[in-house]
């Protein structure tokens, strides 16, 4: 067996993040990205693989209301309930314009086919039009006596109508170069969601609240056909000619019974609560397609669920159907010839925009590259590891998923189980995508269930009800097309609280029940005996799992403590501390030599069992992280909670090894090429080259010499010259260091003077950080000022006693001659005012002073010269 290679470090990958929220959003032109209202922000998304290209931060509280794009993607428009208006350049994703428009919110908006005109939609019954160049209004119609709903110019450039919808049920007719509106459309019996032109630009079709589509004729305005659709619609688009979907619709017209008249087809797409796509033909009033099955078509008419679509859009260049559902999923499907129906829409991709909080997921498959989450929804979502995108959805569950494990089969199966709010276990082949068995018999919530992990034929569930059941997967086909009722082969009643996690050992003898009660129990299967109990921790136990190969538990509980029990007598082997709040999820990692542990203070920690000591933490979610995780094969984990955000984390250790080691060989290569341009005395690729390195005392000894050389100031400068702003601005957190020391300030100030000979005030001034940096010299060069000019002045002394005693011979310049004629002037006044107070001391000393000079050793000392 090879040995344990401990794991130090793991790098954090965001998979899975939220971009949207609900409410407006905008497709580009070619529908390579998504504009999506998130909360207070903007997420610019990647239609191809759900990544986040850019963030637009916008007021908070702002409230998005409404977006648009301009036709050639270079702009964007924003409002929401602050009233602003703005217009972001999507190419610096700067906010370039803004502008408070209407007395409420804006409700919609819609940008020209030229670009230069926006037309706004507000809650105060008020229609504007603005110039996107000037930002000043152009056109204000006030008629509607609801909330305006939506907006729509004329796609025909030559035709300067603009048409809104209002939740008075009404649609007004606007002529831009009137100025007024020129009809109004009474037919709808609710609010107008959606609005459409047909190719040809002489029919307006309108969808509502009221269940039917109407047909108007633009040149007359009357309602020309009414098609009732028998549920809400919330979008509305017309199939273009030319299309692959068109020439679909077309051959499956052709042998469709008589139309109404002889007016040409118009085909258009519908969708609203019931969750499902339907195309019709406005020729004939009825729908020539209808999708059988949705997973989030409405089951019945008294499901209340969050299900159905709030919009529609047809994407250009053939790229399908995207349709958005009330609980933020985008969905997009691609035409499929069938030999029954001619064609048929299929699921390509799901992009999950919001799911609120993920409460549990697992890793899936033998190879793990699914993994499948519950989310604050009734249904699963298996995720593609490579790409992110939702592959599918498991739907069968009436209430939310609390908890799921999975397993591979003794057939190699990936099989699902899951728990729910509805109080039922429902059993999946995740091939298949159908679910093969359903439990039920607990009285509450299933809260935690478990797979076996050898002999794969059964598994157990904790309910709210506070009993375990171990249900039994014999007679159960992989390939059975309805689920069949499961059999519980053992229950008992197992704590006085809800159990929160159970955990099954890897022999398949024992399982573990984690409580609210704070206790966790161990129970023998597969009759469950109550083995023995574990008490110590001092709140709720949310997390068990067995070691993989030590006969022990380890339990994570509400008092923020982790601890590692004895199955033999139920002792405390160890408590692991380090977690701020309740320690929700801990899972083993390197044959149970190490575990990862996470919790309500959004934090993820390594742990090492040996030492006890937490090797590595990390904060990279911004709510409790209620998931984990851990890959088999690979011991990469994923982390999920509250911030509804999936990170998936690798193991670094080796790869940050072989990192330090690079570094540490490029940093010795590099040394030496310093100490042998200090050796040639190429100061300026030294200096270059000590900053590289981040060696602030050899970059010291560097300036230092070159102070002590007579052309240093040339070098420095030359040194000086080469250096980035960055440089520079590092070059002054050393000085700044230098600066506080009185060993260290000469070259500091030194270096700052030849800093501030070279670079102009403007550019220092650019230098990011600069003002707190000369804050911190300024009082440090201060005090070196004062403290050089009181030595000064000391010389001055100095000179004085030293021309007194004979001792230094003046100088010949005429200039000095004179300043120490002054001074011996001065000198010899301060001493005759002296002299008659103390007349008779002086003259004892004169004397005694003469007898000692006589005999005195150093009067035969030649001066000294002031040069020297």
């Amino acid at each position: 067996m090879s040995s344990l290679q401990i794991k130090k470090n793991y790098r954090c990958v965001p998979s899975l993040q939220q971009f949207y929220s609900g409410g407006p959003f905008a497709v580009s032109s070619d529908g390579s990205f998504i504009a999506c209202a998130n909360g207070d922000a903007i997420k610019i998304l990647d239609s191809s693989n759900a990544s986040i290209k850019a963030n637009i931060e916008v007021d908070t509280d702002a409230g998005l209301t409404a977006l648009a794009l301009d036709p050639n993607d270079r702009f964007l428009f924003s409002a929401g309930h602050s009233r602003l208006i703005r217009v972001w350049d999507l190419s610096t994703f700067k906010c370039i314009r803004s502008w408070k428009g209407h007395d409420g919110p804006v409700m919609s908006m819609a940008c020209h086919a030229s670009g230069g005109l926006l037309a706004t939609a507000g809650a105060d019954r008020k229609v504007l039009v603005w110039d996107v160049d000037g930002g000043f209004c152009t056109h204000y119609f006030k008629g509607h006596k609801d909330v305006v709903t939506s907006i729509m110019f004329h796609p025909d450039t030559n035709k300067t109508l603009l048409f809104s919808g209002s939740a008075d049920a009404t649609v007004r007719v606007w002529d831009l170069l009137a100025k007024k509106c020129i009809a109004t459309l009474e037919r709808h019996f609710s609010a107008l969601t959606s609005m459409a032109v047909s190719e040809d630009g002489w029919t307006l079709l309108t969808a509502g609240r009221d269940k039917v589509v109407n047909l108007w004729d633009l040149h007359d305005y009357v309602c020309k056909m009414t098609i009732p659709t028998y549920e809400v619609l919330e979008g509305l688009c017309v199939v273009k000619s030319g299309t692959e979907l068109a020439s679909f619709l077309g051959s499956c017209n052709q042998q469709s019974g008589k139309r109404r008249d002889g007016s040409s087809s118009i085909y258009f797409v519908t969708v609203g609560e019931r969750g499902i796509v339907r195309i019709w033909d406005s020729a004939c009033g009825v729908s020539l397609y209808e999708q059988k099955s949705s997973d989030v078509a409405v089951s019945s008419d008294t499901d209340d669920s969050l299900r159905g679509f709030t919009a529609a859009v047809i994407l250009p260049l053939d790229q399908g159907l995207l349709c958005v559902t009330v609980d933020h999923h985008f969905l997009f499907y691609s035409l499929l010839g069938h030999p029954e129906e001619k064609f048929k829409l299929i699921l390509n991709k799901r992009l999950v925009g919001y799911n609120e909080e993920i409460l549990d997921m697992r890793f899936l498959g033998e190879e793990e590259k699914f993994l499948a989450v519950a989310t604050n929804l009734e249904q699963v979502q298996v995720y593609d590891m490579e790409s992110m995108s939702c592959s599918y959805v498991l739907a069968g569950h009436t209430e939310i998923v609390l908890c799921l494990d999975t397993c591979v089969s003794s057939s190699g199966r990936p099989l699902l189980a899951t728990g729910s709010k509805d109080n039922s276990v429902r059993l999946w082949n995740s091939e298949s995508r159908n679910c093969i068995g359903v439990g039920t018999g607990h009285m509450g919530g299933v809260g935690a269930v478990a797979f076996s992990k050898k002999g794969k034929n059964f598994f157990v569930s904790g309910s709210s009800d506070r009993t375990i059941k171990v249900w039994s997967l014999d007679g159960i086909s992989d390939d059975a097309d309805q689920p069949i009722n499961l059999k519980a082969k053992a229950v008992v009643a197992a704590h006085d609280k809800d159990i929160n996690s159970l955990a099954i050992a890897p022999n398949d003898s024992l399982v573990c029940s984690g409580s609210q009660d704070r206790t966790a129990c161990v129970w023998r299967l597969p009759d469950l005996v109550s083995v023995v109990v574990l008490k110590g921790h001092k709140r709720g136990i949310w997390s068990v799992e067995f070691s993989p190969v030590d006969q022990c538990v380890i339990t994570a509980s509400g008092d923020k403590t982790i601890k590692m029990w004895a199955i033999a007598d139920g002792s405390c082997l160890k408590t692991f501390e380090g977690h701020t709040s309740s320690v929700l999820r801990a899972s083993f990692l390197t044959r149970g030599s190490q575990f990862v542990s996470c919790g309500a203070d959004g934090l993820v920690k390594l742990w090492t069992v040996k030492t006890n000591e937490c090797t590595a933490t990390y904060d990279q979610h911004e709510d409790k992280v209620w998931a984990l995780a851990i890959g088999k094969k690979t011991e990469m984990f994923a982390t999920g909670g509250g911030d509804a955000v999936v990170n998936l984390w690798y193991d670094s250790t080796a790869s940050d090894k072989e990192e330090a080691f690079r570094k540490e060989e490029e940093g010795v290569l590099r040394g030496q090429e310093l100490e042998n341009a200090v050796l040639d005395a190429d100061y300026i690729k030294a200096i270059q080259i000590a900053f590289e390195l981040h060696r602030p005392n050899k970059l010291f000894e560097l300036f230092a010499e070159l102070c002590r050389k007579k052309e240093g100031s040339s070098q420095i400068e030359k040194a000086l010259h080469v250096l980035g702003k960055e440089e520079i601005h590092q070059l002054f957190q050393y000085v700044r260091e230098w600066n506080t020391k009185p060993k260290l300030c000469h070259v500091a100030q030194y270096v700052l003077f030849g800093v501030f000979n070279i670079l102009p005030p403007t550019e220092i001034l650019e230098i990011k950080g600069i003002g707190e940096l000369l804050e911190g010299l300024i009082p440090y060069s201060q005090r070196h000022l004062s403290r050089i000019d009181r030595l000064l002045r000391s010389t001055f002394l100095l000179d004085y006693t030293l021309h007194g005693m004979s001792v230094i011979e003046p100088d010949t310049n005429a200039t000095e001659m004179k300043g120490a004629d002054q001074e011996q002037e001065l000198t010899s006044e301060l001493l005759k005012e002296k002299a008659p107070s103390k007349k008779r001391k002086s003259n004892k000393s004169k004397d005694s002073s003469s007898k000692k000079v006589k005999g005195a050793a150093y009067t035969s000392v030649a001066p000294i010269s002031l040069e020297t």
